[in-house]
């Protein structure tokens, strides 16, 4: 299927009904944005809780603070987006997402930085070291050091 087009006047509309719907208000409509062509867009600080995002091009926008919860992000393409301090699901609606070394760093990152006295994640930390060190931010919030899971 094609990447649908969406006008800047109509993803407004569509956020201001999704929050509407989200406050379960009268003419709420919950965000439906399957095969959108959003690259490059600016949804930084949107709430796209629960949004239907499947598909969509997301390569480039930015999410910085969006807020992602529940939503469907299956088969989406996330390449060189901002999802920096985003809240970014962790559930089954995002498998397939189109990544690219930014936003695996990112989350190799964080993996990295958990606690854990498991030493089957402690191995997995070391294997992902050096790409988790490649993470954007890391001369801000350090290395993950080698000795990460020992």
């Amino acid at each position: 299927m094609t990447p649908r087009e969406i006008t800047k006047e109509e993803l407004k509309e569509i956020l201001k009904k999704h929050l509407e719907w989200l406050k379960d208000e009268k003419d709420g409509e919950r965000a439906d944005l399957r095969y959108a062509n959003l690259s490059y867009t600016d949804l930084s600080s949107a709430n796209l809780s629960s949004a239907n995002l499947s598909y969509a091009d997301l390569s480039y926008a930015d999410l910085s603070y969006a807020d992602l919860r529940y939503a469907n992000l299956s088969s989406a393409d996330l390449r060189s987006a901002d999802l920096d301090f985003s809240v970014f699901p962790l559930w089954c609606g995002s498998f397939g997402m189109k990544v690219d070394i930014r936003l695996s760093a990112q989350i190799a990152y964080h993996f990295c930085r958990m606690s854990t006295d498991d030493p089957e994640v402690k191995a997995a930390q070391r294997t992902i070291r050096d790409l988790a060190n490649k993470f954007h931010r890391v001369k801000e919030c350090g290395e993950i050091p080698e000795t990460v899971g020992e």
